[in-house]
């Protein structure tokens, strides 16, 4: 039996394996509130616990948000079963967003609250981690996708050279 869309499949696999193989690392080598410089001023480990969404938004609604990762992971999967065979952008692209979703909900339900670890200090950007990685670069990914998508639709569109007529038309 072939599966349809396989690279979904592979990509949220892939996904969810390097996110939870990365929290479970970071939190037995950094206590919460650590940091160890990969690249001083610029890259760090910094072990953090974040009860809310993205960049500790909605913090301490770890209740409810963990329901949404739920019905998200429950509706990419059903979508990738019985929805229409993607393109290859499209399979990375929801197989990254499936396996975010999977990796931070999974910190949700058994935790209480999601691992984050890696923080650009450079920029000031909230600590994040693999999962989140997982949803953006989905997200481009879609993106991309549709663009092309698109770029196709008008080539598709666009008027055809019409044959040379003859004089007594």
């Amino acid at each position: 039996m072939r599966w349809k869309n396989p690279w979904f499949w592979l990509v949220a696999a892939l996904a969810i394996a390097i996110d939870r193989l990365t929290k479970f690392w970071a939190a037995s080598q950094l206590l919460t509130g650590e940091s160890v410089p990969l690249l001083p001023n610029i890259l760090h480990l910094t072990l953090t616990k974040n009860s809310g969404a993205a960049f500790s938004l909605f913090a301490g609604g770890s209740d409810w948000l963990k329901w949404i990762s739920l019905i998200v992971s429950v509706a990419l999967l059903i979508y990738g079963l019985v929805g229409p065979r993607f393109g290859i952008w499209e399979q990375i692209g929801f197989g990254l967003l499936l396996g975010g979703a999977i990796g931070n909900g999974f910190d949700r339900f058994a935790f209480g609250e999601v691992t984050d670890f890696l923080e650009f200090r450079f920029i000031q950007f909230p600590v994040f981690n693999g999962a989140d990685i997982a949803i953006n670069l989905g997200l481009a990914c879609l993106l991309i996708g549709t663009f092309l998508s698109e770029q196709r639709s008008k080539s598709n569109l666009s008027p055809q050279p019409r044959p040379p007529q003859g004089e007594g038309e």
